[in-house]
């Protein structure tokens, strides 16, 4: 791997869907990336047919070329970080798992995508054991929502102490750290709950009136992979993360008639 120098930038790879509606997916990711001064690359795992009211079509990408396409950005561009999003189903979750690993990729964010905003599934759910399995231990953080650690941990997260042990069994599973967000428990605020082998970290924030937004947890991963790439500690990626998707998500344009884009020019 490359140092990051003035004459070479950041460089992170997000591996995940495409989104036709240019609010989540690898567009989101590489508007994030830009963003925070990171040059952006992608590996496409999934085509959608999407926009703000939901997913009408899926068509996955042969598992040989999303790995292809891995390795290509790996032995050219050398990405100092890199992220997952939407996967599809088992075999490309066991792919890019190898490939990551062949790659050398220092880190790894696992943003563990299985349904969209809209309620459309994103991951076969025969998927569901390999992202746990194969994925989840390599990653240096997974960023799961409410429901997806319902899943991943096995239990049901009522409130902020049953995100605490869904978070902790998460990390049983091989996780170097979980990032749990909790903007989908009840409640005037939002709890976004940061735990490692080493302590846990909680951000609180009143959570923001309007309509309801699609891409957030995309954003948000690729804001923490954009912070790894460029240098910066965990936690330190993790707090940048939350405040730049919080005034994504504060300053967005409404576009469409269903849940709306962010605002991804807003400054980290």
């Amino acid at each position: 791997m490359s140092d990051v120098t003035p004459d070479r930038p950041p460089v992170a790879l997000s591996i995940a869907g495409s989104d036709s509606g240019g609010g989540a997916g690898i567009q989101a990711d590489l508007k994030t990336f830009e963003a925070f001064g990171v040059f952006g690359t992608t590996a496409v795992t999934a085509v959608t047919v999407q926009n703000t009211l939901g997913v009408t079509g899926v068509h996955a990408i042969p598992p040989s070329i999303v790995r292809d396409q891995i390795l290509a950005v790996a032995r050219d561009l050398a990405p100092d970080a890199c992220k997952t999003g939407m996967l599809a189903d088992a075999r490309i979750v066991e792919v890019v798992a190898g490939a990551v690993a062949e790659a050398g990729i220092p880190a790894l964010v696992v943003d563990p995508v299985m349904v969209a905003t809209s309620g459309d599934l994103l991951l076969e759910r025969s998927a569901v054991g390999a992202l746990r399995d194969v994925l989840v231990p390599a990653a240096v953080l997974v960023t799961p929502n409410r429901h997806e650690a319902e899943i991943l941990a096995g239990m049901e997260i009522p409130d902020e102490d049953a995100m605490r042990r869904a978070a902790e069994r998460i990390l049983e599973a091989g996780a170097r750290a979980v990032l749990l967000k909790g903007g989908h428990l009840p409640g005037e605020n939002v709890v976004d709950l940061l735990v490692t082998g080493s302590g846990e970290r909680a951000w609180r924030e009143p959570r923001l009136p309007g309509r309801e937004a699609h891409g957030t947890g995309c954003t948000l991963s690729a804001a923490v992979t954009a912070g790894l790439a460029a240098g910066r500690g965990l936690e330190e990626a993790v707090d940048a993360a939350l405040r730049y998707t919080r005034r994504a998500l504060a300053t967005a344009p409404g576009l469409g008639r269903g849940a709306t884009p962010l605002n991804h020019r807003v400054r980290p």
